[in-house]
């Protein structure tokens, strides 16, 4: 099965077991929209409260906010969105679609790092244990030629990019014949910006509205609300904000299912630091920031940092998370070096002080920011896709499992009597379901055989089944079964929320990151 057949099976899988469905499905739809179903909700919150507890309860110079999604129209021409917040976009005459230019030579410079990848695997198996992965990139003729286009054209493109050269980028997708997904042509028009945010009216009357924007990122609340939360909370440099908050841009080329949407969520946190000291700090979060993620056991090996190639206007040093997903290793997280350059902005276009008096130096000044930004969306759709395996058992069957990090899956522990028509089963069962759900979101499933019960949670990643059957009427115990390894084992009815406890507890899970 190819990456690209496993990501349409996994968006099918997520529909079919209530994580996300097609917004305003019943009309058609509404592209690059969706909404989070009943087992969605569950693993977003998780993971919003695994990063939030991260951020503010491990971090005592951290606080939270929760700020408005519409702002004054000017924050948005101090923080350079209304000039600059643009994607280079060209159109295919033959098929009349769009697309970001960038991302066509991205998805190009991905065709060649595929192929680095298919040698390396013909390497391995030709070689076995004597393979050398590294030397072998080295000195293959094939790596070596294809590392150099790869080296040529991520120049050629951040060249362009950061002299805003619309013409280059499009000679280079001429350069490289990269031809649409849809008509197989490379019959392109030039290269235009195109601005990604929404707009919107506030007012009584339409002749009296002002034009205002929905938020494209949620950063630039923090930041006007800077000074608020410095002097109620006495706080002192350094010292960090976080928020989670809905965020909307208006993306021409969404695609890959939750990956890039229109209407999205975003973990961000600004760090505000001493100028001179925020290469020190980005350094720091780099490394707090993947030990968070390497925490839920998903795989080192799927991380990687990727620099900036162009910076934003806004940084002196930027780079991101990659995670391997089924097409590709993309941006999970960004890291960045801001400079004091949103703080500043908004004092000369506010005509409002924003500076801070350190005590320590006697001295007043902007404060510089490293920035940690997340999307959750992005953050969902890493761990589903990680998690989805199909597996073949001894016995000849076969079983989908969602192997998500037990502390952020929807449903913790499944409660199952093994007959429905025996009521002293259901009763203990429906007892032991009453006595967990104050500590875990549990789930009371007594439809089909224990089998297709297993399977079913299987499916929507639940890490233990407890099965109450006749025996646990005489001796107090009951079965548990363990979703990854599909091990059961009797244990004692009151020993049931310290086994579960250990492996779900998102306490634990804090406590990996000291």
């Amino acid at each position: 099965m190819t990456q690209e057949e496993l990501f349409k099976i996994l968006v099918a899988h997520c529909k079919e077991y209530g994580f996300i469905f097609p917004s305003s499905e019943i009309y058609d739809g509404l592209g690059a929209v969706y909404d989070y179903g009943q087992m969605g909700v569950e693993l977003k919150n998780n993971i919003k409260m695994y990063w939030w507890e991260a951020m503010t309860r491990l971090h005592e110079n951290i606080v939270g906010i929760d700020s408005a999604i519409f702002m004054h129209p000017k924050i948005w021409e101090a923080s350079g969105h209304v000039s600059a917040f643009n994607d280079p976009l060209i159109d295919n005459k033959d098929s009349k679609k769009r697309y970001r230019a960038d991302v066509l030579i991205e998805d190009y410079i991905g065709k060649l790092e595929d192929k680095i990848r298919k040698d390396v695997e013909k390497g391995k198996k030709k070689f076995g244990d004597a393979f050398d992965e590294e030397k072998f990139i080295e000195t293959n003729p094939n790596c070596i030629r294809n590392n150099a286009k790869i080296a040529e054209v991520k120049k050629r493109m951040a060249d362009a990019l950061n002299a805003n050269d619309l013409e280059a980028l499009r000679q280079i997708i001429i350069d490289c014949e990269i031809v649409c997904p849809i008509s197989g042509t490379k019959n392109w028009t030039e290269v235009r910006q195109f601005n990604l945010m929404f707009s919107t009216s506030m007012g009584s009357t339409a002749e009296g509205a002002n034009t205002i924007y929905l938020r494209p990122e949620t950063a630039q609340g923090i930041f006007v609300n800077y000074l608020n939360v410095q002097k109620t909370g006495r706080m002192k440099i350094p010292f960090g904000i976080a928020q989670i908050g809905k965020a909307f841009r208006n993306e021409i080329v969404a695609r890959q299912f939750i990956f890039r949407m229109r209407e999205f969520e975003q973990m961000e946190m600004q760090f505000f630091i001493k100028p001179g000291t925020e290469l020190d700090w980005f350094a720091k979060w780099k490394e707090n920031r993947l030990a968070w993620h390497k925490a839920l056991g998903m795989g080192d090996e799927n991380y990687r940092f990727h620099d900036h190639d162009k910076l934003a206007h806004y940084a002196n040093a930027a780079t991101d998370i990659e995670f391997r997903f089924p097409f590709g290793f993309k941006e999970l997280e960004g890291i960045h070096s801001r400079t004091n350059f949103d703080l500043g902005n908004h004092q000369k276009f506010s005509g409002k002080k924003i500076e801070y008096f350190d005590p320590e130096i006697g001295e007043s000044y902007t404060p510089y920011v490293v920035e940690t930004s997340i999307g959750v969306d992005r953050m969902v759709l890493a761990v589903l896709s990680n998690s989805y395996k199909e597996e073949q058992l001894e016995n000849g069957e076969s079983r989908v499992v969602l192997s998500i990090p037990a502390p952020l899956a929807p449903v913790k522990v499944a409660v199952m009597p093994l007959l429905k028509n025996n009521q002293e089963l259901v009763d203990l069962a429906q007892k032991i379901m009453d006595d967990l759900k104050y500590d875990y979101n549990c789930q009371y499933d007594e439809k089909d055989s224990i089998g297709k019960r297993y399977r079913r949670q299987d499916a929507i990643g639940t890490p233990f089944c407890v099965t109450v059957d006749h025996d646990s009427l005489e001796d107090g115990c009951v079965t548990i079964r363990h979703r990854d390894s599909m091990a059961q084992e009797r244990v004692k009815i009151e020993d049931l929320n310290s086994i579960i406890g250990k492996e779900v507890s998102l306490n634990n899970l804090l406590r990996k990151l000291k």
